[in-house]
């Protein structure tokens, strides 16, 4: 099996350095032929890996591969722990890479920088895949760190755009605060155990549980708090999870195909991962649960709310995964880790479909991205236009599709998270008011996906004469990935619900303390897909769904006079959600603005003032000051010299008298 391992690894590896290092002798064909060749092997041996676990019953794996330093004690190694958890994820990774390598020979083919763009999306493939196998933490964080890079370079692919490279330059830095947290929440772990190794690391969870450490002012905190929380705050920045969510929707500057790359199978999905493979560590620790729901709640609801105001059509589905993050945050922060891995999955399908929809229509409409210059798009794209419905519908948890079945099973168990013995009353309110985050959030992810939905494929057409007239469906290459992207958007979920949530799918790759264990209570009452399409009429969801479908319909086709009026009447808080809360000004115009007016102030105050004009200029001022004054007393006359030694003299008499 090792070889298999390596190879999933490898082959997009080799075929990234291909591309990357000779794309000028093997040319366009030769870059995306190997590249894809790379990905779908990968792909069809991480299928054959999971088909293995659940055919045949083949046992978790956990391998050591090199070791490549050993110090103190301390292992430094590149392993692989291939179980359920990590088999599921390398599958998504995979086939949604490869569906993007497909779709990109249509999307890029009149870009300049076509081989590049190859083999920075095979690489973004093996740093996943290095990431989601990792057997220790110091593989995990290379990983992590991986993924990170190639999304800056993907994100500025188009680095003569300033808008690009300003925005994966945000990126970046914005996950350089998140990922110093995610460091320091190693460190402890290496503090408290000294090993690398999940194995060892969560073997030895209960000591951690039992230790202090302090942090401010010699107060102590439970080591396991602080380690699970600092983790979280790297999960917040790969996850973008507010208040480090400000790069994801400047994202959208770079390709589509890597916008759907990193939001549906990558870089954003490892923090959830990352917590759920943490699942051992997060489980005794109340307090780190507690700050991973609320973060999760505020995500959710509050990024929704600034999809309803965006006129980008990428940037529309870009706050759409934030707001989906947040849901899968707070599955993970009320334990039912399996919940959001579920929905990790099926969000990795129908949001790639979203974004690769996008995309169709971006190049239809020869890269127009503002909604509303669109309309009617329907007839003249008609697979785009159906592809492109299942996605919404999905997204929006409509009944029987994949979202239907992910999305609700996370809200039924945040709403059945107060049976947990022993919950205070702050963990109930905490419950409640993430219930009601995800509730509402419901009718906001309708609201605005199918404002979308509607202002470009229904209504009138508005968009310029010289578009409508080459406006058609796009190549194969195109349409094809969004097909099969569609497929599993409609109908995984109907087969996967039961073994993944109440089937035990996981294994020991997840562990959940008895009296949290949310998802068993939940499976109790499990009565099959059927039963659950029709226990959805008795719960509000369906009906926010609903309603949220109706009044898109309703403002943006029949009535747009109405959201004109309301954006006229309440425009304080549009202009709230037009700034996004004011978070790039925080850290734009705050943190980053503050830092360099700092930085200002110390190179003219403290270098300019105090270093050169007081300490360097100032001393040698001193100096020649002083050598002028004794300059007064060489003046080459010899009573001069004479009176010096007399006055001296004197002096030293006195000085003798005056001590006895």
């Amino acid at each position: 099996m090792k070889s298999y391992y390596l190879t999933i690894v490898l082959a997009p590896l080799i075929a990234a350095i291909v591309a990357g290092l000779f794309g000028r002798q093997i040319g366009r064909a030769g870059a995306h032929t190997v590249t894809i060749l790379g990905v779908g092997l990968s792909t069809v041996l991480s299928g054959y890996v999971l088909y293995q676990m659940l055919a045949n019953g083949a046992p978790a794996e956990n391998l050591s591969i090199y070791t490549w330093g050993i110090a103190d004690g301390l292992r430094m190694e590149i392993g692989f722990l291939v179980d359920r958890l990590s088999a599921l994820m390398m599958v998504v990774v995979t086939f949604v890479s490869l569906m993007v390598h497909i779709y990109t020979i249509g999307y890029m083919h009149d870009d300049p920088g076509y081989q590049r763009f190859f083999s920075y999306i095979s690489l973004f493939t093996f740093a996943m895949l290095m990431l989601v196998m990792s057997n220790n933490f110091l593989q995990l964080f290379f990983g992590w760190e991986a993924v990170g890079l190639v999304s800056y370079l993907l994100i500025g692919f188009w680095f003569k755009k300033e808008t690009a490279v300003f925005a994966n330059l945000k990126a970046f830095l914005v996950n350089r605060v998140g990922d110093f947290g995610f460091l320091l929440g190693i460190a402890g772990i290496v503090l408290f155990t000294n090993s690398l190794d999940y194995a060892e690391v969560f073997a030895q969870r209960e000591a951690i549980a039992g230790e202090t450490i302090s942090v401010f002012g010699g107060t102590p905190w439970n080591a396991m708090t602080v380690i699970c929380i600092l983790l979280f705050i790297g999960a917040m920045g790969k996850s973008a999870q507010a208040p480090l969510h400000v790069w994801l929707p400047d994202s959208m500057e770079g390709p589509t195909p890597i916008s759907a790359l990193i939001h549906a199978a990558t870089m954003v999905t490892a923090g959830i991962f990352m917590v759920a493979r943490m699942s051992p560590l997060y489980e005794l620790s109340v307090t780190a649960l507690g700050v991973v729901i609320v973060i999760g709640a505020i995500t959710a609801f509050f990024m929704g709310l600034l999809g309803i105001v965006q006129n980008d059509i990428k940037r529309v589905v870009a706050y759409s995964t934030l707001s989906q993050l947040g849901y899968m945050t707070v599955a993970l922060g009320a334990s039912a880790y399996s919940a959001a891995i579920f929905h990790l999955m099926t969000h990795a399908f129908f949001k790639a479909l979203l974004f690769l929809a996008a995309g169709s229509v971006i190049i239809a409409m020869h890269h127009e991205q503002d909604i509303r210059k669109m309309g009617g798009i329907r007839k003249y794209m008609p697979i785009t236009y159906w592809t492109s419905l299942i996605g919404s519908l999905a997204l929006i948890g409509f009944p029987a599709t994949s979202g239907f079945f992910s999305k609700d099973y996370i809200i039924e168990a945040v709403h059945a998270s107060n049976w947990h013995s022993g919950t205070t009353m702050g963990e109930q309110a905490t419950y409640w008011i993430a219930y009601l985050s995800v509730l509402l959030g419901v009718f906001v992810t309708a609201l605005y996906s199918f404002r979308m939905f509607f202002l470009v494929f229904h209504g009138e057409e508005r968009m310029d004469a010289e578009t409508k007239s080459h406006l058609h469906e796009t190549p194969w290459v195109v349409t094809v990935p969004l097909i099969l992207l569609a497929i599993p958007s409609a109908i995984i979920g109907w087969f996967t619900v039961e073994p993944v949530l109440f089937g035990g799918f996981f294994g020991d790759a997840i562990v959940v303390s008895e009296s949290r264990d949310v998802m068993s209570r939940l499976g109790e009452d499990w009565h099959g897909q059927v039963g659950m399409l029709l226990h959805a009429f008795k719960t509000p969801v369906m009906y926010l769904a609903l309603a949220g479908v109706a009044a898109a319909w309703y403002l943006y086709l029949k009535r747009p006079d109405i959201p004109a009026a309301i954006k006229e009447k309440a425009s304080g808080f549009y202009n709230v959600l037009d700034r996004k809360y004011y978070f790039d000004d925080l850290w734009i115009k705050g943190f980053a603005g503050g830092g360099r007016r700092l930085g200002d102030f110390l190179a003219d105050k403290g270098d300019r003032v105090l270093i050169d004009g007081v300490i360097v200029n100032g001393t040698a001022n001193t100096v020649g000051k002083l050598a002028g004054i004794m300059r007064q007393l060489q003046t080459g006359y010899l009573y001069t010299y004479a009176f010096a030694m007399i006055i001296g003299l004197t002096a030293l008499l006195g000085w003798l008298i005056w001590l006895k």
